[in-house]
């Protein structure tokens, strides 16, 4: 190893990196594999204080992660999932379950390292997606923080023989609250305090760190873990915030307590064990008890604390406002996947609800009606853009087959559903107005045969709401072939038509363009439509299923989506 001071910094910033990215490995792994399972199990965590801790300290202990339990509990909060009382209960419990973490790792299990990278090397190429390759990342996960540990008690070593160092040391020592600042801060930079513990235990083993300093850093890595949480959630929900605010409070006034205790501390600490960074991890451990036994105890009071400083504010509808696209749950594809679908399914309603209301706008030259319909095309653009960047932060993550064929399927309905609302918009709203303006009427047998024409489309359209729900194979097949009934709509539309111009029927000559206008629209309106059961009728091709023939599945090169996922108009 170089001896140079920048040689020493060079392979602690190393370590200390692989450790962070070890620990992320872990994290994202677990989440990946059972992201789902947690965030049911943190929902079902509110029977009682004690149980609910459990499952902190469990799910903790699993993602290796407080951080990600606490915006985990967050979001559920702020969607009305959990109570104050429990979240709060489930964010101290996650506290110690991140101890729990620390202690596995200062087990002295560092020559073990070579083993689960390699187990899970194998289980990760092994397999091309699901449970178990997401488990091979959790080992090389493990394997590397093993590793990282290894390589930062060597590169701490000679930390003990620098002058600059301890002349640094002794400044800190000197000022505990500083030593407190200084560790939370790089806890929070970290972002874990996993590994931030980890760092500072491997200093206090093998650096000039004496004893009071050292417990004074564990103190403000419990400070700055505490921090994230509180940055990532600052424009959230205040139901959202409260757990979070908790957990920091009773962190920051408990660690201002004992920080001043920590000299008579120090020496109870040296009984138990001889090796300073057990020392460390013992302390981290039982100072994270303390603040769940003082939560849990005053968590009634608290939570009503809580609630009075940060109440929900007075509920206000916005009806473009996306429901269900919650942000800690894109690392979970399949549960984010699930939500954007429940925000499409809006969508769809939006679009369906103005297809509905137009035939009564062009029946009735009903200008404020137009108006409302063309308003309700503002929520359905404001919705597609929000569902649209939640794909684009899920297709950031490693997603399987079945997932990557669902957020295609998703991508396809969105883009279909706001195209619907733009020709609704743009051109049978125009129309519309027109026919308003200039009080014109549909002849009775050629406004029959306009409302025939919408009705059928409007049931086409309910079953591609169903097909996209229940992702039914025959269904799809269903509307592929009922493009043909269109068809045969449209044709006896525009031979009745020319037969009443040829007739001389006044309000036909009249209408003639606003009648074939609304014909072509609907056709291509039902074209959109029908492209939502192309992704389900290929995955069935591609399956070699029966129930989906080659024929049924191949789009017509006239009606084949755009590349966004539309259909040709």
């Amino acid at each position: 190893m170089n001896g140079s001071a920048l040689g020493i910094l060079l392979e602690i910033a190393a370590a200390a990196a692989l450790l962070l990215w070890a620990v992320r490995l872990v994290r994202t792994g677990m989440t990946r594999a059972l992201g789902a399972q947690f965030r049911s199990l943190v929902a079902r965590a509110a029977a009682s204080r004690l149980r609910a801790a459990l499952t902190g300290a469990f799910v903790t202990l699993a993602l290796q992660s407080a951080t990600a339990t606490t915006l985990l509990v967050a979001s559920l909060a702020g969607r009305g999932l959990i109570a104050t009382a429990p979240a709060v209960a489930v964010v101290l419990g996650a506290d110690v379950g991140s101890t729990l973490a620390v202690q596995v790792f200062s087990l002295g299990l560092q020559q073990l390292a070579p083993l689960p990278i390699l187990l899970g090397v194998v289980l990760y190429l092994r397999y091309d997606g699901g449970l178990w390759r997401h488990l091979g990342r959790v080992l090389v996960g493990l394997g590397l923080v093993l590793l990282a540990l290894r390589w930062l008690a060597s590169a701490t070593a000679p930390l003990k023989q620098s002058e600059g160092v301890q002349l640094v040391v002794a400044a800190v020592a000197a000022d505990p609250a500083l030593a407190l600042l200084l560790a939370a801060g790089v806890t929070w930079l970290l972002h874990s305090s996993l590994a931030a513990v980890l760092l500072f235990a491997a200093f206090a083993r093998h650096g000039p760190l004496d004893d009071a300093t050292a417990l004074a850093f564990i103190l403000g890595a419990n400070l700055g873990a505490g921090l994230p949480a509180l940055t990532l959630t600052a424009r959230s929900h205040p139901a959202a915030r409260r757990a979070v605010v908790a957990n920091l409070a009773l962190r920051g006034l408990l660690a201002v307590l004992v920080l001043g205790a920590l000299a008579d501390i120090a020496p109870y600490l040296a009984a138990l064990t001889a090796d300073p960074g057990l020392r460390l991890v013992h302390f981290h451990t039982l100072f994270n008890l303390l603040v769940a036994v003082v939560g849990l105890v005053l968590l009634t009071p608290l939570a009503r604390l809580l609630e009075r400083l940060l109440p929900a504010p007075p509920e206000r509808v916005d009806e473009a406002a996306p429901r269900y696209l919650d942000p800690e749950a894109v690392e979970v594809p399949r549960v984010a996947l699930a939500a954007a679908a429940r925000e499409a399914l809006r969508m769809g309603d939006v679009a369906r609800e103005m297809l509905a209301r137009s035939l009564e706008a062009l029946a009735h030259n009903d200008l404020n009606l137009v108006r409302r319909i063309r308003l309700r095309d503002d929520v359905l653009d404001r919705l597609h853009e929000a569902v649209k960047f939640y794909l684009m932060k899920i297709s950031r993550q490693e997603l399987d087959e079945e997932e990557s064929r669902r957020y295609q399927e998703i991508l396809v309905f969105i883009t279909n559903m706001e195209h619907i609302g733009d020709i609704i918009d743009l051109n049978l709203m125009e129309t519309a107005e027109k026919k308003a303006r200039e009080n014109l009427s549909f002849s009775p047998q050629g406004f029959a045969e306009l409302r025939a024409m919408h009705q059928q489309v409007l049931e086409h359209f309910d079953l591609a709401l169903a097909i996209f729900t229940n992702r039914d194979v025959e269904l799809a097949r269903r509307l592929v072939a009922a493009k043909a009934e269109i068809r045969e709509l449209e044709r006896r539309a525009w031979t009745s038509h020319l037969r009443r111009l040829q007739a001389g029927v006044p309000d036909t000559v009249q209408t003639t363009a606003l009648h074939l206008d609304v014909i072509r629209d609907l056709k291509r309106i039902n074209g959109h439509i029908t492209a939502i059961a192309y992704p389900i009728l290929e995955e069935a091709r591609a399956q070699g299923r029966p129930d989906a023939p080659a024929q049924a599945a191949r789009r017509p090169e006239a009606e084949a989506p755009e590349p966004a996922g539309g259909a040709a108009e």
